[in-house]
């Protein structure tokens, strides 16, 4: 499954202090069972004095395979832990208007 390699990864590459990831296909104008659209919200101290496009490239480096195959759009939240102490959550996704929806 790709949300199973999509939080192996990201496991094995930063020191996380909160990982979710959602599969939101569903969401979005796709074939039932589809693995093409994800949320994911990733909290480490390895984005400490990082902005966010250098978070974002990291993150980008690590999913490099599956943003070339099967991964359609991935949304990213990205905190160091002192960031994330003050919010706690992340935003919700927008509904999809896209696709003949």
């Amino acid at each position: 499954m790709v949300e199973e390699k999509i939080v192996q990864k990201l496991t094995a590459s930063f020191n996380i202090h909160h990982l979710s990831v959602e599969n939101e296909s569903h969401m979005h104008n796709v074939p039932p069972g589809s693995e093409s659209h994800f949320k994911v919200v990733l909290v480490t101290d390895d984005f400490a004095g990082k902005n966010k496009v250098k978070q974002h490239q990291a993150v980008y480096q690590v999913l490099a395979d599956e943003l070339a195959g099967p991964i359609h759009a991935l949304a990213l939240h990205t905190y160091h832990l002192e960031q994330w102490q003050k919010t706690q959550q992340a935003p919700n996704s927008p509904d999809c208007l896209g696709g003949g929806k």
